[in-house]
C-alpha cells in the first residue's frame, strides 16, 4: 500500500473501477457494456448512448499539480480523430486526445482547499505586477494596459509561453526575487498570489508555467465550497483534498509546470482567455434539508452530498429521489447502510457503491452523523 493522488470511481476504459459482487470481482466497465439499459436507464442510453457519461475521483494534491486545460466537446471529437488518423498510439506520452469526449469538471472541498483557475480580470493582474516591482515586467504590463480583454490576455499568455527558454531563465528569477521582497515588505494585498510563485517557483524552475500563475485566479476554498472548470479554462490544483466530479474523460492539454508533454499551438487552440471574477459555488439546500446540490450546466453530471444527523440518526429514511438513472454513492464521514432494491452494503469513510438504474431508489441508515456524495446524471 502507498499514497495514491488520484482514486477513480467510474467505468472509463483507463482505469474503471471494481465491483465486489457475489461471483467475484467484476469491472463497472465491463458490467454496463454486458447490460447497458439495466445498469444506466433506458433515459441515460438515448441521451448518451451505452456508456456511463460522469466519472468521480477523489484528489489528494499533496503539491502543485500540472497547469492544464481541457476541450470542448467539438475540439475533443476533433483533436481524436486527428491524432488517431496520424497513428498516435491512446497510451503515447505525447497523445493529446485519449477519447472523443470533453471533460467539463466540479472539484468539491473536503478540507481546504488551493487552486489556480481562471484569467484574473486584466486590471487586477496589471495591479498585482506592479505591486511586484519588477522592472523586466514593465513591457508586460504595459502590453496588459493597453488592452484589458480577453486579446490582451492571450497575447501576454501567448508571448509567456512560447518565449525561447534564456528569456525565461532570466524572467523567472527576476519575477521570484520580486516576490520575495513583497512577501517580507508585509504589505499582504497579493500575499498568497505571491507565495504560490515562490513555490511554484522552487518547484518547477525555468518552467513558463510560474510566470503564467500571475495570470490566473489565486482561489481558496473552505470545506463544503466548490469550483465549476468548463471547457478551455486554465487552472492548477495546489494543494487539498476534494471530490472530483467530470464527464467521463481523460482529455488534458497542460501548461506547464509539469514534465509531462505540454503541446502548446493545442493548448492555445482550447483555451478561453475571457476573464472570470467569483468561481466559487456554493451548495443549496434541497427541499427535503438533508440534501445539498452543487448546481453547474453539464448535462453529463450532477452532484449533491447527503446529510444524515440529528432525528434521522438510527431510522430508515428514503434518499430523495431527483430521476432514475444510475449513482455513485462515496461516503466522505460516518458510516449507512445503504439498501437498494436487490441488496445493501455498508458503506464507510473512503467507500463508495454502485447503484444501477433498476435498483434503486435507495433508503438508508446511520447510527453516526454522516456524509455522502452523490454523483448521477445530469437532469
Amino acid at each position: 500500500m502507498h499514497p495514491e493522488a488520484e482514486l477513480w470511481f467510474g467505468a472509463h476504459p483507463g482505469d474503471p473501477a471494481w465491483l465486489q459482487t457475489d461471483d467475484g470481482e467484476q469491472s463497472l466497465l465491463d458490467t454496463v457494456r454486458e447490460d447497458p439499459e439495466g445498469q444506466l436507464g433506458a433515459a441515460v442510453c438515448s441521451r448518451f448512448g451505452d456508456a456511463l457519461p460522469f466519472l468521480v475521483k477523489v484528489l489528494a494534491a499533496d503539491e502543485p499539480l500540472s497547469l492544464q486545460a481541457h476541450p470542448s466537446a467539438e475540439q475533443a471529437v476533433e483533436g481524436f480523430n486527428r491524432e488517431e488518423r496520424a497513428g498516435i498510439p491512446i497510451s503515447a506520452p505525447n497523445r493529446n486526445y485519449r477519447d472523443p469526449s470533453h471533460k467539463p469538471e466540479i472539484l468539491v472541498a473536503l478540507g481546504q482547499f488551493e487552486a489556480l483557475a481562471g484569467f484574473r480580470p486584466a486590471a487586477r493582474t496589471v495591479e498585482l505586477m506592479r505591486a511586484l516591482t519588477v522592472s523586466d515586467l514593465d513591457p508586460f504590463i504595459n502590453l496588459l494596459d493597453a488592452q484589458s480583454d480577453a486579446d490582451g490576455l492571450r497575447a501576454l499568455f501567448t508571448t509567456w509561453i512560447t518565449a525561447p527558454q534564456p528569456d525565461i531563465d532570466v524572467l523567472v528569477p527576476a519575477v521570484l526575487e520580486g516576490a520575495i521582497n513583497y512577501v517580507r515588505s508585509g504589505k499582504g494585498k497579493f500575499a498568497a498570489e505571491a507565495k504560490t510563485l515562490l513555490e511554484l517557483g522552487e518547484r518547477y524552475p525555468g518552467d513558463a508555467g510560474v510566470l503564467a500563475s500571475l495570470l490566473l485566479n489565486r482561489i481558496s476554498l473552505a470545506p463544503g465550497e466548490a469550483i465549476y472548470l468548463p471547457a478551455g479554462n486554465l487552472h492548477a490544483y495546489l494543494e487539498g483534498v476534494g471530490v472530483e466530479l467530470m464527464a467521463n474523460s481523460d482529455n488534458v492539454l497542460r501548461g506547464g509546470l509539469t514534465p509531462k508533454h505540454v503541446d502548446v499551438p493545442e493548448l492555445l487552440r482550447v483555451l478561453d482567455f475571457t476573464p472570470a471574477a467569483d468561481m466559487v459555488i456554493r451548495p443549496e439546500i434541497a427541499s427535503d434539508g438533508m440534501e445539498l446540490v452543487y448546481n453547474t450546466p453539464a448535462p453529463e453530471f450532477a452532484v449533491s452530498v447527503l446529510c444524515i444527523d440529528g432525528d434521522q440518526l438510527g431510522h430508515e429514511i428514503d434518499a430523495p429521489t431527483r430521476h432514475d438513472g444510475p449513482q455513485i454513492l462515496l461516503c466522505t464521514q460516518g458510516s449507512t447502510v445503504v439498501h437498494a432494491k436487490s441488496n445493501k452494503v455498508t458503506l464507510e469513510r473512503g467507500s463508495a457503491a454502485w447503484v444501477s438504474a433498476d435498483d434503486g431508489p435507495i433508503r438508508l441508515v446511520a447510527s453516526e452523523p454522516t456524509k455522502l456524495f452523490r454523483s448521477t446524471v445530469g437532469i
